[in-house]
């Protein structure tokens, strides 16, 4: 079995660089801190043009030093920026730079159908049960509305029929624009051959709400082992399955910490995802083990929110047309405390059993030791 992936510290003393008026000078020193303020209120920097998204803004000020936290919002951007900067590298800066001037192109061409799908209207677009969790914002309130099928995969009824329709309308549209214009877009992923990334015609500002103000809440509930009160970026798209679409979908692990996955319709037969359980990048292709099987058949407004290390893949379309939306939400700081770290039993199967592996020897070589040295003193 062979799984692949899906693509596409210290706090500072007080201000020693500081000019009394609040400048920091740019230096490579400048750290953040190992464990985010969760008292502190970030700002935001969402009506700034910035070259990383202003979620990771906001998520990255939780975790400065004491002595930034209260300084002026363009100071603190300039310290962030410094660090973003010395840690993402020159080809990915050019590739994220590439990305916004293919997406201003498309922009500027493409008239959309649904106007009111391009900004949050959460009364709208989702039903009732998942408005009021979110609103009282507690793991019993999530509860009563998710059903947890097997460890670590949740599901819960989330969208208006009348969103997905428009969704799938507004995606139809800029399919029949793509073609009409012979305009050249890039696809979802690797995996998918059919299928829209939704951020690159001028959805990405409200998907970016539907993850900070929607799926953060549950993943800092359900995901905190995988960045999920810090997610700060997405990347949010259709894919469409069927007999003249992408039939089935292999094996694989997402490019994400948390994905969230909701079919958004259309009549289909077949189409089954199957879940196989978490793993690290060292064991993702280790056996499956029986209470880690499942498999999940899709209802239009039903989302499925697993993280992003679950394996998992989607059995073959056998009639008719299914459209899903996915969102996969990343964060930035996991990402890079996660270089740093070396022990993932907290959620790797294998990890877990490896370490209880260990225990056990080192529970038995101590008993034996005892059991040496009492005999050795016996009379």
């Amino acid at each position: 079995m062979s799984v692949d992936a899906s693509v596409e510290r210290r706090a500072e003393p007080e201000n020693r660089n500081g000019d009394g008026n609040g400048f920091v000078a740019p230096t490579s020193t400048h750290r953040l801190r190992l464990n985010p303020n969760t008292d502190h209120e970030p700002d935001s920097y969402e009506d700034l043009q910035l070259e990383f998204s202003p979620l990771l803004f906001s998520s990255l000020e939780q975790y400065l030093p004491p002595f930034m936290l209260n300084t002026r919002r363009d100071v603190k951007v300039q310290y962030m920026r410094d660090i973003l900067l010395r840690y993402s590298n020159e080809s990915e800066r050019n590739r994220v730079q590439k990305q916004r001037e293919y997406r201003q192109k498309i922009m500027l061409r493409y008239q959309p159908l649904h106007q009111e799908l391009y900004a949050m209207n959460a009364e709208k677009f989702f039903v009732p049960s998942f408005l009021e969790a979110i609103k009282n914002n507690t793991e019993e309130g999530f509860r009563r509305i998710i059903s947890e099928g097997s460890p670590g995969v949740y599901t819960f009824e989330m969208l208006q029929p009348c969103f997905c329709e428009m969704l799938m309308s507004e995606v139809e549209n800029f399919e029949k624009w793509v073609y009409e214009s012979k305009f050249r877009i890039m696809r979802p992923n690797t995996m998918n051959k059919y299928g829209v990334v939704l951020d690159d015609f001028g959805l990405e500002t409200m998907l970016d709400k539907l993850m900070d103000s929607f799926i953060r809440p549950l993943s800092r509930v359900f995901f905190p082992e995988f960045g999920g009160s810090t997610l700060d970026s997405h990347h949010g798209f259709v894919v469409e399955y069927g007999m003249d679409r992408d039939l089935d979908l292999g094996f694989h692990v997402d490019d994400s910490e948390v994905t969230l996955n909701v079919c958004l319709g259309q009549q289909f037969s077949g189409g089954e995802l199957f879940f196989r359980g978490i793993r690290c990048d060292k064991h993702v292709n280790t056996e499956v083990r029986a209470e880690e099987i499942l498999d999940y058949y899709h209802v239009p407004g039903l989302a499925v929110l697993h993280c992003g290390r679950h394996r998992h893949g989607a059995r073959a379309t056998t009639s008719g047309r299914r459209m899903n939306l996915l969102l996969w939400c990343r964060s930035g700081v996991f990402r890079e405390l996660k270089k740093y770290q070396k022990d993932f039993s907290s959620w790797c199967a294998v990890c877990q059993q490896e370490k209880k592996e260990r225990q056990r020897v080192a529970v038995a070589a101590t008993k034996l030791e005892i059991l040496k040295r009492d005999g050795n003193h016996a009379p």
